[in-house]
């Protein structure tokens, strides 16, 4: 097997302050992750292009983009509380808004059988008319809407830490596209609850499961069998796209679950089969402890070419409480 690499030292120039969370940093620690799997061999490296404004604006509205490009031509400044211009973050977040679509074109020429974004800034927080938590432009969403506008079924599985309240914004009322989101409960950005579940047309094609903190391996790999894949498999799609974050590891700073590389390596191996080869697509969202975020995108890449690499064992439960909560959305969703 092979995978696409989009990814651009471009993008080590979006700069939103030395104390940061989102820094250069992390991009350098997810191409070492990716070195010590020793999968290079594997690796198809391609860089992604800007992507264009037509291309944007089926996600994000002209107000919302000429706001940025305002901010961009007075040499950056802040966007939201949370979330920072540089010089160079407008050409980073079209290039990261563009690699989703370069990787698209390149697995339907049979370039390679699933594709990993390593771009920043990363997206999922992306509202259609605002940018939040340290989030430009929605590049998971802008990468389904040229999909499910070409006629294509998609399925968006969020694994970051903080709900993707901007993808699921982008397709609340979309029938062709399901959300799927697993995430800490209660964090920012307080929304994801479990009775968000879409509206008109899209009813029932937004599925959130709220965790609770201190959620492990053996809670998501419960999830993961019970819940998240008969639950994709009933939609039938014919793309997975995964908002890949790794913030959900025990040792990042700015959340409180409990997974480890090796439980990421099973995670993304359960979600690999879930399409026909050369239709997976994963995006770097969020994940802030460097050496976690290096570990886990190397065991993540490396399962979904089945490649076993766990540079940390996978871990439990965090007892009865998970469980319940897993076990309800089951029931509310009709897969029991």
């Amino acid at each position: 097997m092979s995978a696409l690499l989009v990814t651009d030292e471009r993008f080590l120039s979006h700069e939103a302050g030395s104390r940061h969370p989102e820094q250069p940093a992390r991009l350098s620690a997810v191409w070492e992750g990716l070195a010590a799997a020793d999968i290079g061999d594997a690796l198809v490296r391609v860089e992604p292009r800007p992507a264009e404004v037509e291309e944007l604006l089926v996600v994000h509205p002209s107000s919302h983009l000429s706001r940025l490009e305002m901010i961009d031509a007075a040499g950056g400044g802040r966007v939201d509380p949370d979330t920072v211009m540089g010089p160079d973050s407008w050409e980073a977040a079209r290039l990261a808004a563009g690699a989703g679509l370069v990787a698209i074109d390149a697995l339907k020429k049979g370039v390679a059988d699933f594709a990993f974004c390593a771009v920043r800034p990363p997206g999922h927080h992306a509202m259609p008319e605002r940018s939040m938590g340290f989030c430009l432009l929605n590049n998971v969403a802008v990468a389904a809407a040229a999909l499910a506008n070409a006629g294509q079924k998609v399925v968006i599985v969020d694994l970051d830490a903080h709900h993707g309240n901007g993808t699921q914004d982008a397709f609340y009322g979309d029938d062709r596209v399901l959300f799927v989101s697993c995430h800490q409960w209660p964090l920012y950005p307080g929304t994801g609850a479990a009775d968000e579940v879409g509206t008109g047309a899209g009813i029932g094609t937004t599925v959130n499961l709220p965790v609770p903190p201190g959620t492990a391996g053996d809670d998501y790999r419960y999830a993961m069998d019970s819940l998240v894949v008969p639950v994709v498999e009933n939609f039938k799609p014919d793309w997975l796209l995964i908002s890949a974050g790794f913030d959900a590891h025990r040792a990042d700073p700015l959340t409180d679950l409990g997974l480890t590389s090796g439980d990421y390596a099973d995670l993304m191996g359960s979600l690999a089969n879930l399409v026909s080869t050369g239709r997976v697509i994963a995006f770097l969202e969020g994940g802030y402890d460097l050496a976690a975020l290096s570990d886990s995108v190397g065991a993540s890449v490396a399962a979904l070419l089945g490649v076993d690499h766990r540079p940390e064992a996978a871990s439990g439960t965090a007892g009865p409480e998970a469980r319940r909560v897993i076990d309800q959305l089951i029931r509310q969703c009709g897969v029991a």
